[in-house]
C-alpha cells in the first residue's frame, strides 16, 4: 500500500475527529479511506446513470408496457454485472 500525505484545515480536522468518535472509526486513516471509497463508488454510480440516461427515450418504434418491462429488467441486470465487476 502506498502512502499519501494530505493537509486539512483545522476546522475540517475537528469535524473528522468528531465523526470518528460518533461513528466508531478506529483512526483518521480508516475514516479517510472509507470516505474515499464512498466517493469513488458515488462517481462510478453517477457514470453508470449517465450512460443509462443517454438511451432514455431513444426507441425508434412504439413499445408495449410489457416490452418496456423486459427491456428494463435486461438493462438492470447488465448494469448490475458491470457495477459488481468494478467493485469486486
Amino acid at each position: 500500500m502506498e502512502s499519501v500525505s494530505i493537509k486539512f484545515q483545522e476546522d475540517v480536522l475537528k469535524r473528522i475527529d468528531n465523526s470518528i468518535e460518533i461513528h466508531n472509526f478506529n483512526s483518521r486513516t480508516e475514516f479517510i479511506r472509507e470516505a474515499v471509497r464512498d466517493k469513488l463508488a458515488e462517481l462510478s454510480k453517477d457514470e453508470l446513470m449517465n450512460e443509462f440516461l443517454k438511451f432514455k427515450g431513444k426507441s425508434a418504434s412504439k413499445t408495449s408496457d410489457a416490452d418496456n418491462k423486459k427491456t428494463k429488467e435486461k438493462i438492470s441486470k447488465e448494469f448490475m454485472k458491470d457495477f459488481e465487476k468494478k467493485f469486486t
